[in-house]
């Protein structure tokens, strides 16, 4: 077992490749570990890195996740269940099971991050969420170092939300999860305009999920930036969701602007289309930036830092907020300490 690194920068260890320095760090591989841990509730834990925003130094405990195993907990001719402990990549466990022909997440290929921030995020793209195919969550308890189990149900999963960034906020480290994929006879979501067009040019009459995970993973490398090259969070803002009252006013005056239906009867406005209409798409501030291929991915050019980031997000905030009367609300986790 490591001892823990005393100030270690944590720029390799965040997507956005903030240089911010922690007081101590940890690198867990195994649960028990967190039982010699000083002031285990006040700790960070960082998965992949890829949904946090580090604004300044972090005078705290960090604890970044490791743990790795996948496993089968049950099995049939039909569907398998598995177990995967939450230090795993995400990417990596999708296309673990693209090799195995399991179905049911090929839709959220490359997305980055740790399997451990897909149900507390409720992690979706391209019509499919991980709500879809999660079973349960394991997660100890930060107070009695319990492990507890958390059925789909319980876990109240909403649009990039769940009780793990609500009501039991900081409570818990997620440890592992359980998801239920198909074996054969896959229900594939093509209903996606990129998927489709992309089938559509290869001849793809009958696609399996791979045919779909190449499809997702090559329009999500056209538009995003790799964190590799070009320090990013992915999607920064929600896409909001409003009142259909409040949408037609809107449409009689920007009558361009897109919307979706929500099951809900509500109207989801894409964050993207209404960050670029206001000019904002491509437009570089001091060392960070929107993405010029993608508006709601903000960027590191290099020698941003996490301030600089957060204060150009508060400006196309307030940018939406002055012309459309809706409020943005960030999809990354801003850390202020």
């Amino acid at each position: 077992m490591s001892q823990p690194k005393i100030n270690l920068s944590l720029k390799k260890y965040n997507t956005f490749g903030l240089d911010v320095v922690a007081k101590e760090v940890v690198f867990l591989t195994e649960l028990k570990q967190l039982e010699n841990i000083h002031e285990l509730k006040n700790a960070m834990f960082i998965g992949g890195g890829s949904n946090i925003l580090l604004t300044q130094n972090i005078n705290r405990t960090v604890i970044i996740n490791q743990t790795k195993g996948i496993c089968t907990v049950t099995e049939d001719e039909d569907h398998i269940e598995l177990a995967i402990a939450s230090g795993e990549d995400w990417h990596q466990l999708v296309l673990h099971c693209i090799e195995n022909d399991f179905g049911g997440i090929e839709n959220m290929s490359l997305i980055p991050g740790s399997v451990g921030a897909a149900p507390m995020q409720n992690i979706g793209a391209y019509g499919k969420e991980i709500k879809d195919v999660l079973t349960y969550v394991e997660a100890v308890n930060l107070d009695t170092l319990s492990i507890e189990r958390f059925t789909n149900e319980e876990c109240e999963f909403g649009y990039r939300e769940s009780i793990f960034k609500k009501a039991a906020k900081g409570q818990y480290f997620i440890s592992s999860i359980g998801i239920r994929l198909t074996k054969r006879d896959h229900k594939l979501n093509t209903s996606y305009g990129d998927i489709e067009n992309y089938l559509a040019e290869r001849c793809f009459t009958y696609p399996t999920v791979r045919d779909i995970s190449n499809a997702v993973i090559a329009i999500r490398q056209s538009k995003l930036p790799d964190p590799a090259k070009l320090g990013n969070s992915g999607s920064f803002f929600k896409n909001p969701v409003i009142e259909p009252t409040h949408f037609e006013k809107l449409k009689e005056n920007f009558p361009e602007i897109k919307s979706y239906p929500t099951p809900e009867g509500k109207v989801k406005v894409p964050a993207g289309w209404l960050i670029e209409s206001l000019g904002w798409k491509g437009k570089r501030v001091g060392n960070t930036g929107s993405h010029a291929k993608q508006a709601l991915v903000l960027v590191n050019y290099g020698e941003a830092n996490g301030q600089e980031v957060y204060e150009l997000a508060t400006a196309i905030q307030k940018s939406v907020q002055d012309t459309y009367q809706i409020t943005l609300e960030m999809e990354v986790n801003v850390i202020t300490e």
